[in-house]
């Protein structure tokens, strides 16, 4: 076994122990923060793969901006423990381990017919890939309709959560203080 494949192996055990652990918890702090972990362990494969403007990106953007939202938006709720975990619905379960166990066939299937050799690398291409460079040039020639789409309704969302959120001011509506005890 190569040291590679042991890295790999291991942050794998890692990653599936964190989605894990963020599935089966009931708190929703701690599901965050096993993301958390499991957006580290994926920027870790982006290093190990020779992309290290993805990994950065990765811990840059999900890791840190789109968790700390996610934590925010957890505690403003309020949501930090399930509030009724006796509703669960009979059929989720059965449907989950089918879903499993056909995603566990078809991985096993993929890998009985690729095999687990790696694929051969073209060491030129290798050099440029992941570049801050190579991912511009790709953005913006091949990928600039979507970019400028995915920017238009990312934009709009903004205006319109500043729009939702100037009625209520305007109206005295506080989210955290009920109607009955204001004066």
């Amino acid at each position: 076994m190569t040291a590679e494949l042991i890295i790999f192996v291991l942050l794998a055990v890692i990653a599936v122990a964190a989605a894990l652990g963020m599935l089966l918890s009931s708190n929703a702090i701690y599901s965050a923060l096993f993301l958390v972990v499991n957006f580290g362990v994926v920027a870790t494969f982006y290093l190990l793969l020779g992309a290290p403007f993805i990994a950065m990106v990765q811990v840059t953007v999900y890791a840190g901006a789109i968790m700390v939202l996610f934590l925010f938006v957890i505690m403003l709720l309020g949501a930090e423990r399930l509030r009724h975990p006796n509703q669960v619905l009979s059929w989720q379960q059965p449907l989950a381990v089918v879903l499993v166990m056909a995603l566990l066939g078809f991985a096993g299937y993929v890998v009985s017919m690729q095999g687990l050799a790696s694929p051969p690398v073209d060491v030129a291409n290798t050099v440029s890939y992941g570049s801050p460079a190579a991912i511009g040039e790709l953005l913006f020639r091949e990928y600039l309709f979507p970019f400028e789409a995915t920017s238009l309704l990312l934009l709009s969302a903004m205006v319109g959560v500043v729009v939702l959120t100037a009625v209520d001011a305007r109206r005295g509506v506080s989210r955290g203080v009920s109607r009955d005890r204001r004066s």
